[in-house]
């Protein structure tokens, strides 16, 4: 298991990695964080100093959604899309996970479950890789620090403007 103060990443069964975060946010507030472009822009973004010039979502069961980040330093960019199988909201979303240049082979699925107690969401996010070979290259590789940064900023717009929505 692998800890970032706040959030763990652990190996399961054969393939899959779960990574579980708790936010001090109510359910619907983050889903909409992950589901609304707009709201998505301002967090999914990893190390300082990139961007996300194109972020496209079609949610619903067969959507497709689409992700390119920026360094904006060089202009190098890294993209990715998938296409979304269930969204159960604010509960639930399935979706495939698939690089432009793939940093390992095949396609990943990713399941998103939201559980709201006494006004924290538990996020847990269980990602089924094609082989234990990859998901274990995956687990050596530097995701979690990005994953990581972005879930801290997420944390801060829950804390912030995340709130001003929900009053709005």
């Amino acid at each position: 298991m692998k800890n970032s103060g706040t959030f763990s990443i652990t190996a399961h069964g054969d393939c899959e990695i779960v990574v579980t975060r708790v936010f001090d946010a109510p359910r619907r507030l983050v889903f909409d964080a992950y589901t609304k472009a707009e709201l998505v822009k301002r967090w999914l973004l990893g190390p300082e100093g990139w961007s996300m010039p194109v972020c496209e979502i079609d949610l619903r069961a067969g959507g497709k959604y689409r992700y390119v980040w920026r360094n904006d330093a060089d202009g190098s960019e890294m993209g990715m899309g998938g296409i979304y199988r269930e969204v159960v909201a604010p509960d639930r979303i399935v979706a495939t996970e698939k690089f432009d240049e793939a940093w390992y082979p095949g396609e990943a699925v990713g399941t998103i479950v939201l559980v709201e107690r006494d006004g924290k969401t538990t996020l847990t996010q269980t990602i089924l890789y094609d082989s234990r070979a990859t998901r274990d290259a995956v687990l050596k590789s530097p995701m979690q620090y990005g994953l990581g940064m972005s879930y801290d900023r997420l944390e801060k717009f829950l804390d912030s403007a995340g709130r001003e929505a929900l009053s709005a």
